[in-house]
């Protein structure tokens, strides 16, 4: 029992560690920007993966419509939004 413990523990220790320092800090970030990309409204100031700043025109089951500097329109993924730089408060 004893020899089976010092070889298990070690391996137990560290994926208690992997999880608590990578895997559960890794979760906690993605269902932020999940939380972050479903709440978008219309008129929010956003800047995407790309660094394109702009300002959320329209909204879609999946897509957003960004109003940029010039005037243009441009259509993006929701998955494509990094931030929200200001956000349209209710």
């Amino acid at each position: 029992m004893q020899g089976l413990l010092g070889t298990v523990g070690p391996l137990l220790l560290m994926f208690v560690l992997f999880y608590f320092l990578l895997i559960r800090p890794q979760q906690k970030r993605q269902k932020s920007v999940q939380q972050m990309q479903s709440d978008l409204q219309k008129g929010d100031r956003i800047v995407t993966i790309g660094g394109i700043h702009g300002i959320v025109d329209a909204i879609d089951e999946g897509t957003i419509v960004l109003l940029s500097g010039d005037g243009s329109r441009l259509t993006f993924d929701r998955a494509a939004i990094r931030e929200v730089k200001e956000s349209v408060k209710k």
